[in-house]
């Protein structure tokens, strides 16, 4: 189960829609080892595409190395869909590299209005379980 914020998560929507027609992206970092998002960090869209979305190289190794500093790790990775449901599609399975992250989807699909889809998987070898999403007061 991830437990978030309501905060984070109005965040993480927030940016989905800033984004949108393109897929937005980013990570929440927590203190290693403790499963609890805290640090919103919001990353370009390298790709700047509606379908697909890939962090910067240079900007992912610059927030992984600013976590090892902090001691923090990524414990959510989001992005979003933004004409298909919120569920990871084949390359976002392929792309699914940390294996203790909770991999956050957010659809802003037209049909939805002005609401969105907000849904939390576990993805581990290619193995994907949707989990449930607790908010919580901020």
């Amino acid at each position: 189960m991830l437990t978030i914020s309501r905060e984070l998560v109005d965040k993480i929507i927030s940016h989905a829609r800033a984004d949108h027609p393109d897929e937005a992206c980013g990570v929440v970092a927590g203190p290693a080892g403790s499963d609890a998002p805290e640090r919103f960090v919001p990353m370009e869209n390298a790709e700047r595409s509606p379908t697909f979305y890939r962090f910067d190289s240079m900007e992912q190794l610059r927030v992984w190395r600013e976590m090892d500093d902090r001691d923090e790790e990524p414990v959510i990775i989001y992005h979003s869909h933004t004409s298909t449901e919120a569920y990871p599609s084949r390359t976002d399975i392929s792309y699914a590299s940390e294996p203790g992250a909770h991999y956050v989807l957010v659809s802003t699909r037209e049909e939805l209005g002005e609401d969105v889809e907000f849904r939390s998987y576990r993805i581990i070898e290619g193995v994907v379980e949707e989990e449930e999403v607790k908010i919580v007061p901020a």
